[in-house]
């Protein structure tokens, strides 16, 4: 089948099996063109199919040479209906790691379940025995708790008064005003069942408690702080509250980790194009502000050269992995310089429909986005007949 990208909001529906394989195989050479890292030799992790999980799987593998375990939760083609962007992701790393000669396995489920977790350690145990990395990068709008069976939606509100600021429809190039109500005290709460840090503590506890750590081994989860503009609707609102918990787990784990002398961290990484940030308002306004500053002062990064930094530079760099006054690690460094930032604010005040083009990039953030999906990406002919049912090696 001829297979196009069908659009709805946010989201896009379709995903195209050879752009998605295209865009792992450039994210696994960028890994393999740069220094090796001395770091993990088997790691598993839990949200492994795009963003930065899929970038940590990639820099694990091909820059430390490290067996790996993928957990996520993403759909096969069915009829007509393509299959998921990550599992046609996937299906290309698992294939580029056989070529590599790296064990490598998937495990498609809901990684918030009991079952799944289970699942993995049996698979730990058989392959691997331990890991010594476990990666969280997990990204759902809704949780089944596995323990009460209580079902949770998180929200994208500001907490308190409501907020209003400019937005983009990134399709258009619209710039509108966004008015967002406040989150209610159950939807902070649910928000936080969903995003924060329970789920993490829930896996580590497991393999813990099933012996599949490693002595030393290291954990570390992804959050964002990000600039004053974004902060009602993200840092100070029902995310940011969820991130706030998840950076206390951080702090609970390393003390779980020390009998075994591991190490638990919470990575705070720049403001990148992804599903979930498409969907906060305001945000893609800012990232295509912040795009534009950060690509001329030749600073800016994506997903794979933010997780190259983190393994190279801050996990598994010689001696003390450095870390703010929270005992965060900050790959946000770049994103809030000060020179960077001002120059954002500027371009922020002045920002309209009939401008957006010139002092944004709008038109980076929109083929970011279709890329997520394997759409418009280079070398790709989007007119040819394309099978998209396609299988994903190692799947157990």
């Amino acid at each position: 089948m001829i297979i196009q990208p069908k659009t709805r909001g946010f989201i896009c529906t379709t995903a195209h099996p050879v752009g998605c394989a295209r865009q792992v195989r450039r994210q696994v050479e960028y890994a393999k063109a740069r220094p090796a890292v001395r770091g993990p030799k088997k790691a598993l992790v839990v949200g492994a199919s795009t963003g930065y999980g899929l970038a940590s799987r990639i820099v694990a593998a091909f820059a430390a040479g490290a067996d790996t375990i993928g957990v996520y939760f993403d759909k096969a083609a069915e009829g007509s209906r393509t299959a998921t962007a990550g599992w046609y992701n996937s299906a290309a790393f698992e294939q580029a790691a056989n070529e590599a000669g790296r064990k490598s396995f998937s495990i498609v489920g809901d990684a918030f379940s009991d079952e799944i977790k289970a699942k993995t350690i049996d698979l730990i145990k058989t392959e691997f025995g331990q890991v010594d990395l476990v990666v969280y990068s997990v990204a759902s709008p809704r949780r089944t708790h596995p323990r009460t069976g209580e079902t949770f939606s998180s929200v994208i509100k500001p907490i308190g008064p409501a907020y209003s600021n400019k937005t983009v429809n990134f399709h258009t190039g619209e710039v509108s005003v966004a008015t967002i109500e406040p989150a209610t005290e159950d939807e902070v709460r649910q928000t936080i069942a969903v995003m924060g840090g329970e789920d993490w503590q829930m896996w580590i506890d497991a393999l813990l408690e099933a012996g599949v750590l490693s002595e030393g081994a290291t954990t570390v989860a992804y959050s964002y702080i990000g600039p004053e503009i974004t902060h009602a609707v993200y840092r100070e609102g029902t995310i940011g509250r969820a991130k706030d918990d998840l950076e206390a787990t951080a702090l609970r784990l390393k003390e779980k980790l020390s009998p075994i002398g591991g190490r638990a961290f919470v990575s705070v990484n720049k403001a990148v194009v992804t599903q979930s940030s498409s969907a906060i308002p305001v945000v893609p306004l800012y990232i295509s502000a912040l795009y534009k500053v950060m690509k001329e002062k030749g600073i800016h990064e994506g997903c794979i050269e933010q997780m190259y930094r983190l393994f190279a530079d801050r996990l598994y760099a010689p001696g003390e992995t450095p870390v703010d006054d929270k005992g965060r690690i900050r790959l946000d460094d770049r994103e809030m310089l000060a020179d960077v930032q001002k120059e954002v604010d500027r371009i922020w005040t002045e920002l309209s429909t009939d401008n957006i083009n010139e002092l944004s990039d709008i038109a980076g953030y929109r083929r970011e986005f279709f890329q997520l999906f394997g759409f418009e990406t280079d070398g790709v002919d989007y007119e040819a007949d394309v099978d998209p049912a396609v299988d994903i090696p190692n799947l157990r």
